[in-house]
């Protein structure tokens, strides 16, 4: 049995009925398993998660993102994460036996069907991009929904799927496949922006610090508080594990006198990003077993 695992993330995460409309989508698909859903007021983004075989993953993706587009107007998103639209993104993950040619045949399929649907151009990253500078998706939302009508006139910028007319209410989608990737945010006990942002400078791959690391520091209402928030991409736990991030985190943190309030996992994390710790060293907020993938890729086998 092949099984992936799609992780869309929507351009909307502080209207709570529009949330559940969408998750109330995926709760009607057949032949997947959706895990769970949530958003973030401050990010103004969601992230729904939700695995099954190739054809009824494409059916549920297709249908959570139409969705989603009938619900999101980006005329008036406000956030403080970078977007390119109201679907902003959509990857594939192969699970279990599953190669990622099959993820990446899959990711170019729902990215012909969802322009053909919906009209929303499309931009293929990670392991399904079609030219090696998109690889990164990062590359791919640089200059955001703002910049977005000016970039689709260059040759650069030139959609890989749909035409370089730009949708105002839409933007556009960026569609990837890649492995499973944690998102783990460190929230400092600080309002210190300036700190997150040089914390989430030093760690990332890109400035030479950790391997598989994409960072960047940004600043949170927690209530009435202001709170910063060094923001984290790992994208590959095998080779790096959480507890090399936040024990380096930490160390930046505290010389400048500041202590870690706690963690978070937006989805789910494979087993093997706790190598070397526990949840509670790492001060994961609301950890149980229901974070790890492999106890949903468990359970939809045993259907």
């Amino acid at each position: 049995m092949k099984i992936m695992e799609c992780v869309p993330n929507f351009s909307e995460g502080r209207d709570a009925a529009k949330l559940k409309a969408i998750a109330e989508v995926l709760e009607n698909c057949s032949g997947v398993r959706f895990i769970d859903y949530s958003g973030d007021t401050d990010h103004n983004r969601s992230v729904y998660t939700f695995l099954g075989e190739p054809g009824a993953l494409l059916a549920a993706a297709l249908a959570a993102c139409g969705k989603a587009l009938e619900l999101i107007d980006m005329r008036h998103h406000q956030g403080v994460h970078p977007r390119l639209g109201a679907v902003d993104v959509v990857p594939f993950i192969p699970l279990a036996d599953s190669p990622m040619q099959d993820a990446v045949d899959l990711a170019h399929r729902f990215g012909r069907e969802f322009n053909e649907r919906f009209a929303v151009p499309v931009y293929f990253y990670g392991a399904a991009a079609l030219q090696p500078e998109r690889r990164e998706l990062a590359d791919v939302r640089r200059g955001g929904y703002e910049g977005l009508r000016q970039k689709m006139m260059t040759p650069e910028g030139t959609p890989d799927v749909g035409n370089r007319q730009f949708n105002e209410r839409a933007g556009a989608t960026a569609v990837g496949a890649r492995k499973p990737l944690v998102a783990f945010n460190i929230n400092l006990n600080s309002g210190d922006l300036a700190l997150a942002c040089r914390i989430a400078s030093r760690i990332r791959e890109k400035n030479g610090g950790l391997k598989h690391v994409r960072a960047m520091g940004v600043m949170l209402q927690v209530k009435g508080r202001k709170i910063a928030q060094v923001s984290i991409n790992l994208t590959d736990c095998d080779e790096m594990p959480l507890k090399n991030i936040y024990d380096l985190v930490r160390t930046i943190a505290a010389a400048d006198g500041v202590e870690i309030l706690e963690s978070e996992l937006i989805g789910l994390m494979p087993g093997a990003a706790l190598r070397g710790a526990t949840p509670e060293e790492l001060k994961i907020r609301n950890f149980s077993q229901h974070c790890l993938l492999e106890t949903h890729l468990r359970n939809f086998r045993r259907r």
